[in-house]
């Protein structure tokens, strides 16, 4: 589909309150449906020595800690692979290092209390840390906060989470990543070395209006955690591939199990919220799935609204512009309330299994009334009345009379059928409560 041209006059309004009010040089917007750009623009220059070569999808940025969303996807993949446990510790994979028991999940989620940047200051020698220096660096660092205790975003801790992948799969950071997302996904324009049409970063004083030009150098042995460089096309992409993963990749369960959050990270709204390598934001009523990035003379943001797909990205040649998480989702916010997704239209099933038929109907658990239904074969549970937009519980057979709950409510709990000697179905109990036919108290059955 393409975006009407109402619609293209809103979202190119919001970029343009994004560039003058983050005085960006210029800047490139877009938003995604499945990894396809519907809609972009390009404002400002990408070299104020030429003011007329506007950036636009193909023009390359830092995006900077986007990089770490690639870095978690690759230690998930290694997990499924069973080569790493998201509960090893660093030293199991890393056998020199002083810090005990700060494990792969914290490192993920930012909750290990590891300092944030490496050893050395290197945001003020600009120096950046060799793979050498970041392991020595590594044992020096601080525990400044105790496990899991609050949110505390590390950059040390995913260039370490680096390191273990390069071991585990016997090459540089960079080179896996291509070999395991940017080779199958087709992201050509995206890797740690500058290249084709790309944009110059500066630094906007606050008082005056003429740009310095900010320094241009490798994030080295901090690549996972900042050193990509991509365009507006790959990034939609990358969210077109959050929001339906491909196996070759990664399993779409694994994906899932990523954005469940982990630590809350805005403790005064409740509207951030930390995943295992992906920010988790509510806006109106939606969750958007992503990252931002900044690196001297670049500030971006791709977040991601999964259920339709759609990604809102901003990528900005300015070290201070506008909030950049708030802008990607703003662009995408209209286009889903401007450009809604159509359902799916409803196909009637094939197969009513004989075994689900006494199954079917209202019952009634701790005096509340839930509904068992079949669709394409497999059992299905709601509350009575829940939201639409609510997924169902979704069960499989595990045995005779025995399921499984494999999604939604109460996921993983078992589901037993109780009969009586002629075979009629008299109870159930789901994760051990006993459900019914008519609304019981608790032990009014006893």
């Amino acid at each position: 589909m393409t975006f009407t041209d109402e619609t293209a006059r809103a979202l190119t309004s919001r970029a343009l309150t994004a560039q003058t009010e983050g005085r960006v040089p210029g800047l490139v917007a877009g938003v995604a449906r499945a990894g396809r750009l519907e809609w972009s623009t390009g404002i400002g220059t990408i070299d104020l020595a030429t003011p007329d070569e506007a950036p636009d999808a193909d023009t390359q940025y830092p995006v900077a800690s986007n990089s770490k969303t690639f870095t978690a996807v690759a230690v998930m993949a290694l997990r499924d692979e069973g080569r790493l446990d998201l509960d090893d510790t660093v030293e199991q994979h890393l056998a020199d290092s002083a810090h005990a028991r700060v494990t792969i999940r914290q490192l993920l989620s930012h909750t290990s209390g590891m300092q944030r940047e490496p050893v050395g200051d290197v945001f003020d020698t600009m120096v950046m840390p060799s793979r050498e220096d970041l392991l020595a660096g590594w044992s020096q660092a601080e525990r400044v906060g105790r496990p899991h205790d609050r949110w505390h975003y590390s950059n040390l801790a995913y260039s370490v989470l680096g390191e273990i992948i390069a071991r585990l799969d016997g090459c540089t950071w960079e080179e896996s990543i291509r070999r395991r997302i940017l080779d199958p996904l087709e992201m050509t324009r995206t890797g740690t070395v500058p290249s084709g049409r790309r944009a110059k970063g500066y630094y906007v004083p606050p008082f005056a209006d003429v740009p310095v030009e900010e320094p241009v150098f490798d994030a080295a042995a901090l690549d996972p955690a900042g050193g990509l460089r991509s365009t507006a096309t790959d990034m939609a992409r990358w969210g077109g591939f959050v929001a339906d993963p491909v196996e070759e990749v990664l399993s779409p369960d694994t994906l899932e199990e990523m954005c469940q959050p982990q630590v809350m990270a805005d403790m005064t709204g409740w509207t951030s919220a930390w995943g295992l390598g992906f920010q988790l934001v509510r806006h109106e009523g939606r969750t958007w799935v992503g990252h931002t990035g900044g690196w001297p003379g670049s500030i971006t943001g791709v977040f991601t609204e999964r259920s339709t797909a759609t990604t809102g990205l901003i990528l900005m040649n300015n070290s201070a512009p506008v909030p950049p998480a708030a802008a990607a989702i703003e662009l995408g916010t209209i286009a889903i309330e401007r450009e809604p997704v159509q359902p799916e239209p409803w196909q009637p099933g094939t197969e009513l299994p004989d075994e689900l038929v006494p199954l079917l109907g209202h019952w009634y658990s701790e005096g509340t009334h839930f509904v068992l239904s079949v669709r394409e074969g497999r059992l299905e549970a709601r509350v009575a009345g829940q939201p639409k937009e609510m997924p169902p519980s979704v069960f499989e057979a595990e045995a005779t009379d025995r399921y499984r709950t494999v999604s939604g409510r109460e996921r993983g709990e078992l589901l037993r059928v109780t009969r009586d000697a002629s075979g009629t179905v008299t109870h159930l109990n789901w994760a051990t409560y006993r459900f019914t036919r008519e609304p019981l108290a608790f032990g009014q059955w006893l």
